[in-house]
């Protein structure tokens, strides 16, 4: 049977704001955009949650919740200093590693347990400790035989806790019984509102309904599968890790809830983009294709590729790319979305060096220069 960890840090952009400024420590602290402008709250401290803030919320919204909130514009490579510390410390456990952003992987140890005496909730307390003293932030673990588990797990002991759920099928559907079915995934606001009619609220009574009674409420056969799946506690016990041979740099996020508005969708890819070329920016290297992944409501996956047209580093290209991607697509409903560049080489040159300078290469380099000032702008924490 498998082990799998899911890692998630605790308000990670605030905490790695509050190693460089303790006089913070105890206050609400809002990274994001300024209180007067437009633009949303990208992450905030336990202290500001406790007023109703949240990420993803306009930060005007986050002022009027709390005025004394200290605002912060994101320095992505102070967080992308530590989260490499963490994703090193990830490797002190298992090589199988799948960073689904930033803050946040899944860890399969199932090989490893034997150097921690087949303790499993020894291991996870290892890791968090080591975190805490290496890098100085916190991280909340859930230790499950799959994804899902392990992912609702992480979510138990908030902040700064260790959940090891149940490994055997019984236990696994007696412990989900009496949950909400929000915390399953694929079930947002639009989900719940269809099921409650039917007094279908928890996770027991997704457990206790036919299928077939269940296909009818949903009229996807395939979501009623899915679904009842879950309430019991099964899924993918599958970590998605890439070897250094694979070469890609990518970024996903999930929505809470399933996202129907594109412009929505639109704006978390485009800030997927701007994270992935500022990652790709620290080493000299070009990718030659751009990734697309969306998921949606029905957990229907889509993949797509589009070469760029010379390989590229710059944000102009990566936009242009992704959104030509996303804009092709006629999805309703989007659950997940990710952007990601492969096909990595260590030259600007599609087809080895050239004697004589092309137009493009002009071109090639404005962008890339461009990209590099806001670099160091967002750096400085002067773009967000």
């Amino acid at each position: 049977m498998a082990t799998i960890l899911h890692v998630d840090m605790d308000a990670f952009y605030a905490s790695v704001e509050l190693l460089h400024h303790p006089e913070w420590r105890g206050k609400p602290v809002v990274v994001g955009s300024g209180p007067h402008e437009r633009g949303v709250v990208s992450t905030c401290s336990y202290e500001a949650r406790r007023f109703g803030i949240h990420s993803a919320m306009p930060s005007r919204t986050a002022y009027e919740r709390c005025p004394d909130a200290i605002f912060v514009r994101p320095h992505m490579e102070l967080y992308q200093e530590v989260s490499d510390k963490v994703f090193e410390i990830f490797e002190h456990y298992t090589p199988y590693v799948e960073g689904v952003s930033i803050d946040e992987a899944f860890l399969d140890i199932t090989g490893n347990l034997h150097l921690h005496g087949g303790d499993r909730a020894r291991l996870g307390e290892a890791l968090r400790k080591e975190i805490r003293e290496t890098c100085g932030v916190t991280c909340s673990v859930g230790i499950a035989p799959n994804r899902l588990l392990a992912k609702i797990g992480s979510e138990q002991h908030k902040p700064d806790g260790l959940t090891l759920m149940p490994f055997e099928a019984d236990a696994i559907a007696a412990f989900l019984a009496p949950k909400p079915i929000g915390i399953l995934w694929g079930i947002g606001k639009k989900t719940e509102a269809v099921l409650r009619p039917y007094g279908l609220v928890t996770c027991g009574d997704l457990q206790r309904t036919p299928l077939r009674q269940l296909e009818t409420i949903l009229g996807s056969g395939a979501t009623a599968t899915t679904l009842q799946d879950y309430a019991f506690g099964r899924s993918d016990d599958h970590v998605y890790w890439e070897t250094e041979d694979e070469k890609s740099v990518s970024r996903e996020h999930t929505f809470g809830e399933d996202e129907y508005d594109r412009s929505v969708v639109r704006t978390k890819l485009l800030e997927l983009v701007t994270e992935v070329g500022h990652r790709f920016r620290t080493e000299r290297r070009w990718a030659r294709t751009a990734k697309l992944k969306l998921r949606d409501a029905d957990f229907n996956t889509i993949t797509r590729q589009i070469p760029f047209e010379t390989p590229a580093r710059d944000d102009i290209s990566f936009r242009e790319k992704a959104l030509e991607l996303f804009d092709h697509e006629k999805i309703g409903s989007v659950r997940l979305i990710g952007f990601g560049v492969t096909n990595i080489q260590d030259s600007p040159d599609a087809d080895g060096p050239t004697l004589f300078a092309l137009p493009e290469d002009a071109r090639r380099e404005k962008r890339e220069r461009l990209s590099a000032a806001l670099d160091a702008l967002r750096d400085r924490g002067l773009l967000s």
